[in-house]
């Protein structure tokens, strides 16, 4: 990331710790641009940790943005990428040019985050450091391979309709979890992940 224009990214260097904050750190630099790449995005954040960017990947698939074709199946590779080095301990994590590449409107980035905000407030009203012990790790473990299960599974949920979106939710949850270290928001992902295949079983049954 060394190679890369830095010129827009925010002054503060600190990571985001709740959804509010990671929406205008993003939003800021839309501002700037008519088209937004994945990895001016990453540079946004401040830092290549994973607890941002887990919550950058749900926010992605539960907003708009993911009815656009091969956007569940980007972030699916991502999140997987990202999920394994995650598993392995590395402290930052790396991704292929050709994905950080990967760019969007940010007329449509914008109105995606704009239909967030509420959603936020509320979320992030809720946010608190506790249980801690749930995203360190063994915790972080389970959450790293719940995720690679989940990235593995986007091609599939890009032709489902709704799915996708149905998943990011837990990886949202899961990156929450991360950057507040709030350890109830991993209980509410496994919770809806649980609810979420009895409803799938309950269907084809």
């Amino acid at each position: 990331m060394s190679e890369r224009d830095t010129s827009l990214t925010p002054l503060d260097p600190a990571e985001p710790r709740n959804l509010g904050e990671l929406l205008a750190r993003i939003a800021a630099v839309a501002a700037e641009t008519e088209r937004l790449d994945l990895g001016r995005i990453i540079d946004a954040l401040g830092t290549r940790s994973f607890g941002p960017f887990l919550l950058l990947i749900g926010v992605l698939l539960v907003s708009p943005l993911s009815g656009i074709p091969g956007v569940p199946t980007t972030m699916g590779i991502a999140l997987v990428l990202t999920s394994l080095q995650l598993l392995f301990g590395r402290k930052v994590f790396w991704l292929p040019r050709w994905l950080l590449s990967r760019s969007v409107s940010t007329d449509r980035l914008l109105r995606a985050l704009n239909s967030l905000q509420r959603p936020a407030r509320y979320v992030d009203w809720f946010l608190r450091p506790r249980l801690s012990f749930l995203v360190a790790n063994g915790g972080t473990i389970g959450i790293a391979l719940t995720c690679v299960m989940l990235g593995l599974m986007m091609p599939v949920m890009e032709v489902v309709p709704f799915s996708a979106t149905a998943a990011g939710l837990s990886v949202v949850l899961f990156g929450l979890a991360m950057v507040s270290f709030d350890g109830v928001f991993v209980l509410l992902a496994v919770a809806y992940l649980v609810s979420v295949g009895c409803l799938a079983l309950g269907g084809l049954a």
